[in-house]
């Protein structure tokens, strides 16, 4: 058995703010880094590195909902439609809330719900992962979330980071037998980006495989069954409601979203059209070496999910990591936002967490700094080139 694959440790008592500290102040550590470099590159091209995190692509479309509501689109020359009512109403909602009692834009605001959520995102990711691997394994989780190479994103005025907390830390409810907080944060993180969908699936799968083991092993949990079921009635009310009124909105039924997401040419092929995509990579020998790249980060994907299910993590984890990847490698469109889109799949990143978190604390600073600084000056370079993310 290699480091990658110890297993879980057992399960540890809830983290307070004192447990978690390192772990936090060494994200807000990482993400100033990347904060500072970005505005100093963007100094260098007299570009806002301000407007860069909080009005430019995505955030835009998030602010423009906050400020006018829904019912604004983009008609393109092609006929392509873009509709605002494929952004969730989540984040705009905090950031009209925010503005309204506060001299914030929308756009500031969310910038500010963001980098609070971002906070958020970073315990509940050292909860779950110090609840199954302990807190050494906690911090490196933390901080590796925070070095990814897309990491500036969770410092944007997008709702990665905020979903990413709802997520985090509904899982952490489902580890710990809180059921109806984790139905409660799953309805809310399915307001937040259709990727919900998978906290949904963590929850009724969940609960559905601990129904199952209480008809054949009876035990003390079956006083609260009532809690799991309210929690799988309470999870999808967020997602649900959304896409229906986006559905009823557009006279398009229960899968009106559908069309609108098709107006930005996104949708499910199962992964066909990223294939293609990696395959045209191919073409010239330039490109070929991307085309090698993309193939190496899917693979190394698969292996870390492989590594996760021989670790036996939780299957709470296993769920929702996996939905999500999925989700993420089989969109038909926005290739370029993939990595982007993956960012909310923390639980990949514990069997490296572990791994770290088994050496020497000087070693993993080491690797940990040496990657931070290369993710900030990607992150830089990234938003100032060749964005949107």
């Amino acid at each position: 058995m290699t480091d990658l694959e110890t297993p879980a440790a057992p399960p540890r008592p809830g983290p307070s703010w004192r447990r978690a500290a390192p772990a936090l102040l060494g994200y807000a550590a990482v993400r100033a880094l990347g904060l500072l470099v970005l505005t100093v590159w963007s100094a260098t091209r007299d570009t806002s590195a301000l407007r860069l995190l909080s009005a430019r692509w995505d955030s835009l479309w998030y602010s423009r909902v906050a400020e006018l509501g829904y019912g604004y689109e983009v008609r393109l020359p092609n006929g392509d439609v873009h509709s605002n009512l494929a952004f969730f109403p989540l984040l705009p909602w905090l950031e009209r809330a925010v503005s309204a009692v506060s001299p914030l834009s929308a756009a500031h605001a969310g910038l500010l719900v963001s980098w609070l959520a971002s906070l958020a995102a970073a315990w509940g990711i050292f909860a779950v992962a110090d609840q199954v691997y302990g807190r050494r394994a906690g911090v490196c989780a933390v901080l590796l979330w925070a070095v990814l190479p897309v990491g500036i994103v969770q410092s944007m005025a997008y709702s990665e980071s905020l979903f990413t907390a709802l997520a985090a830390w509904s899982l952490y409810a489902v580890l710990t037998g809180r059921w109806l907080t984790a139905g409660l944060l799953a309805s809310l993180a399915g307001l937040t980006r259709p990727v919900g969908a998978a906290v949904v699936a963590a929850v009724w799968v969940t609960a559905i495989a601990s129904f199952v083991r209480e008809r054949s092993v009876p035990d003390e949990e079956g006083a609260s069954w009532w809690r799991r079921a309210l929690a799988m009635l309470i999870a999808p009310l967020g997602a649900a409601g959304y896409v229906l009124w986006v559905g009823r909105r557009t006279g398009g039924g229960p899968l009106g979203y559908l069309d609108v997401q098709a107006g930005w040419r996104n949708g499910f092929d199962g992964g066909y059209a990223f294939a293609r995509f990696v395959a045209d990579k191919f073409t010239s020998f330039p490109s070929a070496l991307a085309g090698l790249a993309l193939i190496a980060g899917v693979a190394l994907l698969v292996r870390l999910y492989v590594i996760c299910v021989r670790q036996r993590q939780p299957l709470p984890l296993l769920v929702y990591a996996g939905v999500v990847t999925a989700l993420a490698l089989c969109a038909s469109s926005y290739f370029g936002s993939k990595p982007r889109l993956l960012l909310p799949a923390f639980p990949l990143l514990l069997p490296l967490a572990l791994a770290l978190a088994r050496r020497r604390t000087s070693r993993s600073a080491w690797v940990l700094g040496g990657v931070a600084v290369a993710s900030a000056v990607y992150g830089a370079w990234w938003l100032n080139g060749s964005g949107p993310p």
